[in-house]
């Protein structure tokens, strides 16, 4: 393996202390503290699981927390009652909707009651536009963090040829305009794409968020390329035993690692930045709140 394993959950960590230190300082020099609420309806394994470890990260780092469980029947009405009393509460700078919805609330309607100085998922349309349009927005977590792990790693990306795979609204699309904004050469990928490998192997930057499983194989990559790994998949590992299973990414990672210059791991790549990023967005909601500076590093 040739490749620079670029370390997601201590660069996550970083992320978490440098967090931490600017809300002792709202805390210390302002009298400030930053407040995340997290709403989840329903009780989604997943979901639930996930919604903890925010709430444990959130008041590791010095915010508040504040959890919101609603059960799964929970009228639109109620939900969107709630928003609002959180979009009227000047102690929380944060508000997250924890998604998927059940079936029967519209989730476009939900993240769009959000408001859009508070939605540090980075979904509400206005949010959206304004990424879109390269003015100051909420950024959605995962590509912030894939940002700034490819800052960190490369410098300037001014010039470099990116290829994005996958257009989803949380991850491909947002992913495209932080790579613009940092002058790179953009290409979004998709099922629909002509020669898709051919589209990979010219890129100096590979994100890959598709939700295939090792669907980016080391013969896609070209030799020395940066790869971000955004893809979570749960296979089958019978060298395990009967009925284990284990993470894999969307890309092939020992191909991939053998041709690659850098590669994120999955697990304990993309994954641990996202909790990271949505803290420093609650920071930096809160300091836009109050008209303070906003925290170096820690925006895109």
């Amino acid at each position: 393996m040739s490749a620079t394993i670029i370390d997601g959950k201590a660069f996550a960590a970083n992320v978490r202390a440098k967090v931490a230190e600017h809300v002792t300082r709202l805390k210390d020099d302002h009298g400030i503290k930053p407040g995340l609420a997290v709403v989840l309806v329903g009780e989604d394994p997943a979901s639930q699981v996930y919604v903890r470890s925010k709430g444990k990260q959130t008041t590791e780092v010095g915010m508040n927390s504040y959890e919101h469980k609603l059960n799964a029947d929970t009228s639109e009405a109620d939900l969107l009652a709630l928003i609002a009393r959180l979009n009227a509460d000047p102690e929380v700078h944060g508000i997250l909707v924890q998604l998927p919805l059940p079936g029967h609330l519209n989730e476009d309607l939900v993240i769009n009651a959000i408001d859009p100085a508070k939605d540090v998922d980075g979904f509400h349309i206005s949010n959206v536009g304004l990424l879109g349009t390269g003015q100051k927005s909420m950024v959605p977590c995962t590509p912030l963090g894939c940002l700034m792990m490819l800052r960190d790693h490369h410098g300037s990306l001014s010039g470099l040829n990116a290829v994005v795979v996958g257009r989803s609204n949380i991850v491909g699309k947002p992913m495209a305009q932080l790579l613009l904004g940092d002058s790179c050469t953009v290409t979004i990928a998709h099922s629909r794409t002509k020669d898709l490998p051919e589209v990979v192997r010219g890129a100096d930057i590979v994100v890959a968020a598709v939700g295939r499983p090792e669907m980016v194989p080391g013969d896609w990559i070209k030799p020395g390329a940066t790869v971000i790994d955004v893809g979570i998949n749960r296979i089958d590992a019978p060298e395990k035993g009967d009925g284990k299973t284990r993470l894999v990414g969307d890309v092939h990672f020992e191909s991939c690692a053998e041709v690659a210059g850098a590669i994120t791991p999955v697990p304990g790549g993309v994954g641990p930045m996202t909790i990271a990023c949505l803290l420093a967005n609650t920071v930096t909601a809160c300091c836009r709140a109050n008209g303070l500076p906003e925290p170096q590093g820690l925006t895109a």
